[in-house]
């Protein structure tokens, strides 16, 4: 297992990382489609994890009505203080009016909340799940600079943001004196790359680092629907409208053609996480399993190799059209650098 620091920060962890999406979900409609994971798997999908390196857990307040955060702070026991927790906070966790969202009132008492369900003193990685447009950015800052100083919070992370979006919140830390992001949390895989038109960019020129999850796009590369169907997870979860399926089909084949002509075995799965670990800026993939036998498949991603002919094979088949303003600057860069495509 590779370890690489998040972004300038000094946190370090494993290039493959657990998420608990699928903790837990049995009282949940939504996420018992994702995964209903009971706790005596989780205590042995942590167990393999960590037997194969991985130091970040991934979880969610909103995860399953905050029963990851349970499974998970219950499997981790006093392995805690050796490892790193990143959990998220945004969506709705109860009926109240500020039970949602990112507002003072929410982010402090969602915090408070999840220490107690992951029973411990700190959260290593505090990532803001989404933009909340109803709250102003200095609000939310501001908030969750309280939570770093009181030492609740060790990092501050951000998700399923727009790079402006991004940005303004590093500048608006800067100017008031705030803790900054460390992180971006953003879906990115072979079937979806569009995030390394904006994000991925912004993040490497800025200094954050970047946590990566469906990198599998919801198990789609793992080669179990290449007749072209998909399952609850696709459907719960509604990543996988507006996709391609055509051009996705395409990439699997393309993933069991390299599978079939190695000379070492090598899973879909593998193949395709091992691109993504090794994509400019990627600091962590992270990693969503129903049982430790498809997890442990995940983590051997971490072992494996691909030749530049392999890469170069899936860059091809998986590349996605420029989108404007890329697409004028590459015209004036032509002109301006000939050597630069």
């Amino acid at each position: 297992m590779e370890y690489r620091f998040i972004g300038k920060s000094g946190l370090k962890v494993s290039t493959l990382s657990l998420g608990t999406m699928t903790f837990g979900g049995g009282g949940d409609e939504k996420f018992a489609k994702i995964g209903n994971v009971d706790e005596t798997v989780v205590h042995r999908m942590v167990d393999c994890a960590i037997d194969h390196g991985v130091t970040l857990f991934d979880t969610s307040d909103n995860y399953a009505q905050g029963q990851s955060e349970v499974l998970l702070g219950r499997a981790l026991g006093t392995r805690r203080k050796d490892l790193v927790i990143a959990s998220k906070v945004f969506g709705r966790t109860g009926p109240g009016v500020h039970d949602i969202g990112l507002s003072r009132r929410h982010l402090i008492d969602a915090c408070e909340a999840s220490l107690q369900r992951l029973g411990t003193d700190w959260i290593d990685l505090y990532q803001i799940h989404n933009h909340d447009g109803l709250v102003p950015v200095e609000e939310t800052l501001r908030a969750l600079d309280d939570l770093v100083r009181a030492g609740k919070v060790r990092y501050i992370g951000c998700s399923n943001h727009f790079a402006w979006q991004v940005v303004k919140a590093l500048g608006l830390s800067a100017q008031m004196g705030l803790e900054r992001h460390v992180s971006q949390q953003i879906l990115y895989s072979l079937v979806y790359r569009q995030s390394e038109q904006e994000l991925i960019p912004a993040a490497m020129d800025q200094g954050l680092g970047t946590l990566v999850y469906s990198p599998l796009a919801q198990g789609y590369l793992s080669g179990k629907f290449q007749d072209g169907s998909t399952d609850g997870r696709l459907t719960a979860t509604r990543q996988f409208e507006g996709v391609d399926t055509e051009h996705a089909q395409g990439i699997v084949a393309e993933l069991s053609r390299i599978r079939d002509e190695g000379a070492a075995p090598r899973t879909h799965s593998q193949l395709a996480l091992r691109w993504l670990i090794d994509r400019p800026g990627v600091t962590s993939v992270i990693l969503g399993a129903r049982s430790p036998a498809q997890l442990a498949d995940n983590l051997g991603a971490a072992a494996i190799d691909l030749s530049a002919e392999e890469r170069a094979a899936l860059d091809q088949v998986s590349a996605t059209p420029p989108w404007y303003p890329r697409t004028a600057q590459q015209v004036f860069h032509r002109e301006r650098n000939p050597g630069i495509a």
